[in-house]
């Protein structure tokens, strides 16, 4: 177990390496001068004198060569420093640790809403003796992850906000504010968990424990819920925790929607006046939050099913 925990935190170092360095490599590629476009942005107007920029040049490192400045922006981001943004001035750091709060409550009720509505409409469509229910049931995971989140969120603040008006359309008017950003949110994990647990469900009611657990006399209850469900378990949880670093990127989508102050929002903010600093430290920071949850959901496994082994750099079942 230690030799593998030491090459998943090798493998997550090496992930985080290569988010930053392609960021980097892709922002410094981006057509035009990305000094005169952050001069711009952080003051607020069009006519920078060449004095100005040549000052930012000097300051951002973009008077340097290519490598030099690559090598000098990775010993400051090895320190947690991703600099300041120029848009703002604020340290980077400072403005994602404002951000986060809103961002985490968000995608902190998206996640478990989506298991839950993905794992019920999961046993829904397993548990149904009835054929066309059941093929219907297992149809909506593929109809739902068709649907584009900003669609969906837009429909239901037409619904649910400007005509029923049972919640408010902003996502930043407390508790209630919340409902209709994570229900926008979670519907695409839903989805996919549920079309995931659903194939699992029905290839293990096949196995030959379960049947013979059902000539023992169990009900379909305990059947589903004791004896398949919880190694039916092990690949939807895989998919959560792709899904939870997901849910990030697409916090961005939905943030903008109802007009949440948080990653989201920094980040389109950031895109569009092309704070580099700013991108590099969002980039870096949804990496880490990916490669930690696959990391706990890769320890999880053994716990879910015994027959999976954990040795050296792999895990066998």
């Amino acid at each position: 177990m230690r030799r593998y925990v030491l090459w998943r935190l090798a493998q997550a170092v090496g992930v985080l390496w290569a988010a930053y360095t392609l960021t980097f490599l892709l922002l410094d590629l981006l057509p035009g001068d990305p000094v005169a476009a952050m001069a711009g942005a952080g003051l607020n107007s069009t006519q920078v004198t060449p004095e100005r920029l040549a000052e930012l040049r000097a300051q951002y490192g973009f008077d340097r060569p290519l490598l030099v400045r690559y090598a000098t922006s990775l010993g400051h981001a090895l320190r947690g420093d991703f600099g300041d943004s120029v848009a703002t001035g604020r340290p980077v750091a400072a403005i994602l640790a404002d951000a986060l709060p809103s961002t985490l409550e968000l995608t902190g009720v998206a996640l478990p809403l989506a298991v839950l509505l993905g794992g019920g409409l999961a046993l829904a469509a397993t548990s149904t003796s009835r054929g066309p229910l059941r093929r219907l049931l297992l149809s909506l995971p593929a109809v739902g992850i068709s649907l584009p989140a900003f669609w969906v969120g837009l429909m239901l603040v037409q619904l649910l906000s400007f005509r029923l008006r049972l919640f408010p359309a902003f996502g930043d008017a407390g508790a209630a504010g919340l409902v209709l950003p994570a229900v926008t949110l979670s519907l695409p994990a839903a989805v996919l968990v549920a079309q995931v647990l659903s194939q699992s469900l029905l290839a293990v009611l096949e196995e030959p424990y379960v049947q013979t657990a059902r000539a023992k006399g169990a009900g379909r209850a305990r059947v589903r819920f004791h004896h398949a469900l919880r190694n039916a378990a092990l690949p939807a949880l895989t998919v959560i925790g792709v899904l939870a670093g997901q849910l990030t990127a697409n916090a961005v989508v939905v943030e903008n929607v109802f007009s949440r102050n948080g990653l989201g929002r920094v980040t389109t903010d950031a895109v569009t006046v092309r704070d580099i600093p700013v991108v590099q430290g969002v980039v870096v920071f949804g990496a880490l939050v990916f490669v930690l949850l696959n990391l706990l959901v890769d320890l999880a496994g053994p716990l879910l099913d015994r027959r999976i082994v954990i040795t050296g750099r792999r895990s066998y079942a």
